[in-house]
C-alpha cells in the first residue's frame, strides 16, 4: 500500500502539530491499520456518499492520539482518505478536531477527485 498527502492535509497536520505533539506516530498507526483493513469499518468510519464520485472517499472517525490522555479513540480527530483498490494507494484529503470544524471539506474531496 502506498500513501500520499494533498498539499491542503500538510497544511491541517501542520497547524494540529502544534497542538498534538504526537500525530506522526498517531498517523503511523492509522496507516498500520490501514495496510490490514482499508476500507470502512463502522463504527470506527464508514463511506462518504452522495459525491457524485467514483473514488471511494472514507472519514475515519475514531483515531487515537496519544496527546489526549485518557480519551483513547474518543480524541475527537477525524481523518479523510480515498482508497484507490486498484492502484492499492491512499491518499490523506484532510485531517480536523471536531471540535474546530463540524464536517468535511466536501469541496475539497470534489476538486481533486473530479
Amino acid at each position: 500500500m502506498t500513501y500520499d498527502e494533498l498539499d491542503e492535509f500538510k497544511k491541517d497536520m501542520k497547524s494540529l502539530l502544534k497542538k498534538y505533539r504526537t500525530l506522526n506516530d498517531d498517523l503511523d498507526v492509522v496507516r498500520k491499520v490501514l495496510e490490514v483493513v482499508p476500507d470502512e469499518r463502522p463504527p470506527f468510519s464508514f463511506r462518504i456518499d452522495n459525491l457524485g464520485l467514483e473514488t471511494c472517499i472514507i472519514k475515519v472517525r475514531k483515531i487515537a492520539c496519544k496527546a489526549l490522555k485518557g480519551r483513547g479513540v474518543n480524541s475527537g480527530l477525524r481523518l479523510i482518505y480515498a482508497h484507490f483498490e486498484k492502484d492499492e494507494r491512499i491518499t490523506f484529503i484532510e485531517l480536523y478536531h471536531k471540535n474546530d470544524k463540524e464536517n468535511e471539506d466536501r469541496q475539497r474531496i470534489i476538486d481533486n477527485f473530479k
